[in-house]
């Protein structure tokens, strides 16, 4: 078995759809990035490369390459997921957190695991997703982003 773990952090702005777990959640503000900014996405695909000694998510999908302007994140972590598999692991679960003061998310988290669990490749109960706020400190308590830390857990393909 073999660990690995991720966060990331976007600023909050207006005129941007908000992404979180490849949803789109009605709300005033979206992250701002160079992708859709998907915290959430971006902290599992950090973490899954991580897991299998892979760099991280910077290094196989730079903001300097036009080909990611506006790419849904859920795109990347397909892609993230076919990596460490042809790497000989396959995804034994991922769990997430998300950090937010606003909107509550707790609704969407249903529509998050499966649309990450698809992404994976995986069922449904290896992906947990879990929404947290900071009681109004920091960055994501005075609404200005939001940041997401993900572990994920691989092991050999090969093995049972």
């Amino acid at each position: 078995m073999r660990v690995g773990i991720g966060y990331d952090a976007h600023r909050l702005v207006a005129g941007r759809a908000l992404i979180l777990g490849g949803v789109e959640i009605p709300w005033e503000k979206g992250l701002l990035g160079h992708s859709d900014a998907d915290v959430l996405v971006h902290a599992v695909c950090d973490a899954l490369l991580g897991a299998a000694g892979l760099g991280d998510i910077g290094s196989h999908f730079p903001d300097s390459d036009e080909r990611y302007r506006g790419i849904r994140s859920v795109r990347l972590l397909e892609q993230v997921a076919s990596m460490v598999r042809g790497h000989g692991f396959r995804v034994e679960n991922v769990d997430v957190t998300v950090v937010a003061q606003k909107p509550r998310l707790a609704p969407y988290v249903p529509q998050m695991k499966r649309c990450l669990s698809r992404a994976l490749g995986v069922d449904e109960m290896r992906v947990n997703i879990k929404a947290t706020t900071t009681e109004g400190l920091g960055f994501e308590g005075r609404e200005e982003g939001m940041s997401a830390q993900a572990v994920a857990c691989i092991a050999p393909a090969d093995q049972p």
